[in-house]
């Protein structure tokens, strides 16, 4: 398309920017991975209405179309190739209502999960989705990838709190999927194949949440173990106890020591590994106790804390886990998950490829639902620069020992780009060929977020 052709777009739209750094910067998201070209365009909605024009207008004229919020896709997911218009919708940003009895919110995809959760607070409601980069990432982009984190361990992921959704089709159409209700079963569940499709169907553009009343009593336990291994064990030990935390997590020992390097504490002090269990409710305290009781056994210490403030000084330490990572480099950042009964044994794995490879494995997990983030250092490899060969063998020795275990490549971060190469291996033939064939149902000439996912 040429500068004159885009001025037919340009003239409807609120705001948007052709400068060479904008566009540069938008060949990016967090995971490094950057898209070859430059993009054409990025249009920064201001309006549904401005969404679906752009689209239509894409649609007419064969561009790609790469949907942008907070840009921290892990994966690639977010970055935006030659040619492309960049959609971002980090402008739609309001919480149109919440319904403090229906126990819901009507949100834009720009919303800060933050934010979000926030707001319901103040109606003794909280919004249950709570990846790690809960201060950045927006709703849009949580539904995007289906992203779960830190309390999924008894409250599941974004596919569980989503109801209904607004969506602008590949041809500029717009639809509503869902329904308003906390029940509701008429016709196929598309909210839910729209969630964690990576934008490659649709571009939602409304949604409406589920939201949960804010529990009555908190306890935080955390336990020093001498591996993460241990802490493995621990963590399915308290699911074969029958108890289920809001959060459990665990970090293993170069992780704390990174964390404390970074922020100045000294959580590696007490142990090489870390587990963090969260329990709400009326019953928190005595759910602690038996928590504390189970991850005994594995433990070289057991603390119960009942003050908040010091839970949240433990769970923001997690949450500084791989921001402390980055800081010694640029890493490939994985997210595998497995059967929660062989997540031991799949660290195990991860720590020996490690080993095998060369290459520096840091992991923590949201051990509730197996979810393993295994984190590569990249070191001395610049932003741009070729991922190295051992770095990538690492990562399929990785992804193979979480199939093998009955896993899967990703529990929250998404296919994206960088995992396209093995998502054919988990799927099948047959299946893999069928999300083709829905995704050139919903976008049948390709342009809706072209070479991710699929």
């Amino acid at each position: 398309m040429t500068v004159a052709d885009l001025s037919e777009l340009t003239g409807t739209l609120t705001s948007w920017s052709d400068s060479p750094a904008d566009l540069g910067s938008a060949r990016a998201d967090r995971s490094g991975w950057s898209a070859d070209g430059t993009p054409a365009l990025i249009v920064r909605a201001a309006s549904v209405a401005e969404v679906q024009s752009t689209v239509a207008f894409a649609a007419r004229h064969g561009i790609p179309v790469v949907t942008r919020g907070g840009a921290t896709a892990l994966t690639g997911a977010a970055s935006a190739g030659a040619g492309a218009i960049v959609l971002d919708l980090s402008g739609l940003d309001r919480i149109l209502e919440i319904r403090a009895d229906d126990q819901l919110a009507i949100v834009e995809p720009g919303v800060v999960t933050a934010d979000l959760d926030a707001a319901a607070r103040e109606h003794g409601l909280f919004f249950a989705p709570d990846p790690g980069s809960v201060g950045i990432s927006t709703i849009g982009g949580n539904i995007g990838t289906n992203a779960g984190g830190l309390r999924g361990a008894k409250y599941g992921v974004t596919r569980e709190a989503v109801l209904a959704l607004d969506v602008v089709l590949a041809d500029g159409s717009l639809v509503t999927v869902g329904h308003s209700t906390a029940k509701g079963v008429s016709g196929y569940d598309l909210p839910a194949l729209f969630v964690g499709s990576e934008g490659t169907l649709g571009i939602v553009v409304r949604a409406v949440v589920r939201l949960l009343p804010v529990p009555v009593g908190l306890a935080t336990v955390s336990a020093s173990l001498t591996s993460i291994e241990a802490a493995a064990e621990a963590a399915t030990a308290i699911g074969r106890a029958g108890l289920r935390p809001a959060m459990l997590e665990i970090i293993d020992g170069p992780t704390l020591g990174a964390i404390d390097s970074a922020f100045g504490s000294a959580l590696r002090e007490r142990g090489e590994a870390l587990l963090i269990a969260q329990t709400d409710g009326l019953g928190a305290v005595l759910e602690a106790e038996r928590v504390a009781e189970t991850v005994a056994l594995y433990a070289a210490s057991v603390e119960i804390a009942t003050d908040p403030a010091a839970g949240d000084e433990l769970v923001e330490a997690r949450r500084r886990a791989l921001p402390a990572i980055e800081r010694l480099g640029r890493v490939l950042i994985e997210d595998i998950a497995v059967p929660r009964s062989r997540m031991a044994e799949v660290i195990r794995t991860v720590q020996r490829i490690g080993e095998e490879s060369g290459t520096m494995i840091f992991v923590f997990a949201h051990a509730g639902d197996g979810n393993v983030h295994p984190i590569i250092l990249l070191e001395g490899v610049e932003e741009g620069e070729p991922i190295p060969q051992n770095a990538l063998d690492a990562a399929d020795a990785i992804f193979a020992a979480a199939l093998e275990a009955g896993g899967t490549l990703t529990g929250e971060h998404g296919i994206g780009v960088l995992k396209r190469q093995w998502i054919g291996r988990e799927l099948g033939e047959r299946v893999h060929a069928l999300q083709g064939e829905i995704k050139r149902l919903l976008d049948p000439q390709g342009i809706l977020n072209p070479g991710k996912a699929l």
